[in-house]
């Protein structure tokens, strides 16, 4: 039953890190109000890949 939530964790992560991945743009708009968008959305990406790749982990190691 553990291992079944975990996994359900991991598959949890990679929707939100592909999530923010997709929609960075319209996410950095409606969170963050400073002029720079290209950064906010960048990092946002990268956020998201990080998220997208622990979730993929937890998928291949459990």
């Amino acid at each position: 039953m553990l291992q079944v939530i975990i996994k359900l964790i991991g598959v949890i992560l990679i929707l939100i890190g592909v999530i923010m991945i997709y929609d960075a743009r319209i996410l950095s708009k409606r969170f963050f109000g400073f002029g720079d968008q290209n950064q906010a959305s960048n990092g946002l990406k990268i956020l998201g890949f990080v998220i997208a790749i622990m979730g993929g982990l937890i998928l291949y190691f459990i």
